[in-house]
């Protein structure tokens, strides 16, 4: 294989068939990982959550470079292109280290009897070859699914994160939010910082951190923030107060919660690395996080989030009421069938004047005509047409669209990627 594209085909062949190629367990994992010999050198972050993990390792991985450290970070999925996962000072990788480090694994997992790696655990050990060639001081890991069977957790946090739990990937991780803290619990690791972002966590996850003896920083007891429309203040477990702080450049009410996480990160670990605070102001400021509430400039309005579950499009729809006035807004929506789409959707029950629906050609894309559905049984308001692709469907948005509308395309990473992709065509 001699291209990046080769060995990305590659990996598609190597899914585990059923549930679109995902398979949860570290057993695959850890042999191939066995056989890399991989060793952690420096110190390691690792960030779980149902909602706002890109966001954190984002301003993680800012704060960080800017306090003078060369940063590793694996962030999924990727907007545009793959290399978006596997960043090195905030660069993503070029393909050539890829490939590189594609053909370690292949190797290695060749001399394991051909274990079958999905798409995630293949690039996460992939990711890991890329760092230690390029001996990061910092390393920044995001959870794919879950926690304690995800790919990343076969390696060690040295302080890890949950930003919040809420009901999604219930097929994998369990049908209530005890089920699925017991899983994202499973990234906390005994005598090491363990923070969790989540206002009320579930009491599974209190039970696990306590059984193995986890330092848990709960917010609102260890950390805590608090502020207005133009500045915020945290206090840390220190007793100390950091006030004056700029609201980080990331839109949604969630944002401040995500920026105390940080904070909390940097005073854990302050030991090992000191940073200034110049260094986290500016990791919170100078962030660009494509497809979070990102308002592209011009007339009409479009606004590109990657939100697909109802906590998620919550933090949207607050958002939205703050843009100010629309004379109408045009939703372009496309979703994964293993969501809760109803939940989803009726959110913004109301808020939405055409509901543009698009299937998602994947395996696990729902059909329009399935969203179609529930707009109508849950009576959302609006008009509604299907489409074909998420593409088909921004080019009828803008052609409806008027100077004071508003075009709104949520629903996957999926969805915004395609649409991205249909203006970089059309442009």
């Amino acid at each position: 294989m001699e291209s990046l594209q080769d060995w990305l085909a590659h990996l598609e062949s190597l899914h585990l068939k059923g549930q679109g190629g995902i398979e949860l367990g570290l057993e695959r994992v850890n042999c191939v990982k066995a056989v890399l010999q991989q060793r952690q050198e420096c110190p390691l972050i690792i960030v779980g959550g149902t909602n706002g993990k890109g966001s954190t390792c984002a301003y993680l991985e800012a704060t960080y470079r800017f306090a003078g450290y060369r940063v590793g970070c694996y962030t999924s999925p990727h907007l545009l292109e793959y290399n978006e996962r596997v960043r090195v000072d905030g660069v993503p990788v070029d393909d050539a280290s890829l490939c590189a480090a594609f053909a370690k694994v292949e190797v290695a997992r060749q001399l394991v009897g051909n274990v079958a790696l999905t798409y995630f655990e293949f690039g996460t050990l992939a990711a890991w070859e890329v760092f230690a060639a390029c001996e990061v001081e910092v390393l920044i890991l995001e959870v794919g699914l879950g926690g304690r069977l995800d790919a990343v957790n076969v390696y060690d946090a040295d302080c890890a994160v949950i930003t919040g739990i809420a009901l999604d990937h219930t097929d994998w991780l369990g049908p209530t939010r005890e089920a699925i803290g017991f899983e994202k619990a499973g990234i906390y690791r005994s005598g090491k910082p363990a923070i969790c972002a989540d206002p009320e966590p579930p009491q599974s996850l209190l039970d696990h951190a306590a059984d193995i003896g986890a330092d848990l920083q709960l917010l609102g007891r260890d950390f805590a923030y608090f502020g207005d429309k133009t500045q915020w203040t945290f206090w840390g477990r220190d007793g100390q107060r950091r006030g004056g702080l700029a609201n980080p450049v990331l839109r949604g009410r969630c944002q401040l919660r995500n920026a105390a996480s940080v904070l909390a990160v940097v005073d854990l670990l302050r030991q090992r690395l000191p940073v200034a605070m110049q260094a986290v102001r500016r990791g919170l400021l100078e962030v660009d996080l494509p497809g979070r509430f990102q308002v592209l400039p011009g007339r009409p309005a479009i606004v590109l989030d990657v939100a697909h579950n109802p906590q998620a499009v919550a933090g949207l729809a607050d958002n939205l009421g703050a843009m100010g006035f629309f004379e109408s807004t045009i939703a372009v929506v496309g979703m994964l069938a293993d969501k809760d789409i109803a939940g989803t959707l009726k959110t913004l029950a109301g808020k939405i004047d055409v509901w543009l629906l698009a299937s998602l050609d994947l395996p696990r894309g729902a059909p329009a005509e399935a969203l179609a559905g529930v707009v109508a049984d849950e009576k959302l308001g609006g008009s509604a047409q299907c489409h074909a692709s998420p593409a088909e469907a921004f080019m009828r948005a803008v052609k409806l669209a008027g100077e004071n509308d508003r075009i709104l395309v949520f629903g996957s990473f999926f969805t915004v990627a395609a649409v991205m992709r249909a203006m970089k065509h059309r442009s």
